[in-house]
């Protein structure tokens, strides 16, 4: 019998907050949310939806309570049609601010906050406004910290969507001395399949310790934790914390999400209210 095809993992690390939002694609035709809470080590499964969210045009607060969501949902019939945005409170999607999208060719938003948000998007009853994502490799990754890395091909200025190259970025290790990179390989903006990471992007990682570069080719999602650690989300399904010291990497917290399946549940009460 042909083996299950491991889930597609990619992952969403507040910035103010030790919470990452873990989104999960598959079985193929559905889509599932959960909320990481590394100071706790818990993984707290959440809601699924039988369409398709697209992780690399969502966002999650600084705070790490909001979940802004673009997804298609075929056979829709809200009046906001079948491809939408949407802001819930992680790990659920139950909608609390909704608006339509035409087609999938958005890059989705982002939570803006600051002065920044007195201009910007729709009034919403929490700290945070939304704003249109711009388009590039990677976004939501810039927003997190990483930046392009010295020898990545520059854009072309007359490629719309960000897709004609393989760009290349890197993080620092908080704290450390080593550096994430992660580039695009292949044909970015393709179509997804079994050995490509979410949205059409295939991902590549490495981890650099000063001339040392050690490929990491089990992972399709990584980042470094405020405190250095890495977290991962491997290309069997699981996600882990890693510990980094003496050249060796030790796993502290792992959860296997090939033992989730469909099983969609109401979102309790406190998600259908901000």
């Amino acid at each position: 019998m042909r083996e299950p095809t491991p889930p597609r993992i990619f992952c969403l690390p507040a910035t103010a907050a030790p919470v990452v939002a873990v989104l999960r694609r598959g079985p193929a035709d559905w889509s599932h949310v959960g909320r990481w809470d590394l100071r706790r080590r818990v993984y707290e499964p959440g809601a699924w939806l039988r369409g398709r969210v697209f992780p690399r045009r969502c966002d999650l607060s600084p705070d790490g309570r909001w979940l802004c969501y673009f997804a298609h949902k075929p056979g829709a019939t809200w009046e906001h049609g079948d491809t939408y945005i949407a802001v819930s409170k992680l790990p659920w999607l139950t909608a609390l601010h909704a608006s339509g999208a035409n087609g999938t060719w958005t890059r989705g938003s982002q939570f803006i906050e600051g002065r920044d948000a007195s201009r910007e998007g729709p009034a919403l009853p929490i700290p945070y406004r939304l704003a249109p994502t711009r388009t590039a490799q990677f976004a939501a990754e810039r927003r997190r910290g990483w930046v392009e890395s010295p020898d990545s091909p520059p854009r072309d200025p007359k490629d719309l969507w960000d897709q004609r190259r393989n760009a290349r970025l890197e993080r620092p290790q908080p704290g450390g001395d080593r550096t994430l990179h992660v580039e695009s390989v292949g044909l970015a903006g393709g179509e997804f399949g079994v050995e490509q990471a979410v949205d059409g992007l295939r991902v590549r990682y490495a981890i650099a310790d000063g001339d040392d570069i050690e490929l990491l080719d089990d992972l399709q999602w990584a980042d470094w934790d405020a405190e250095g650690r890495l977290l991962v989300a491997t290309r069997d399904g699981r996600i882990q914390i890693r510990e980094l010291r003496d050249g060796l990497a030790r796993v502290v917290f792992e959860v296997d999400l090939n033992a989730f399946t469909p099983d969609p549940q109401p979102a309790p009460a406190e998600a259908r209210r901000w």
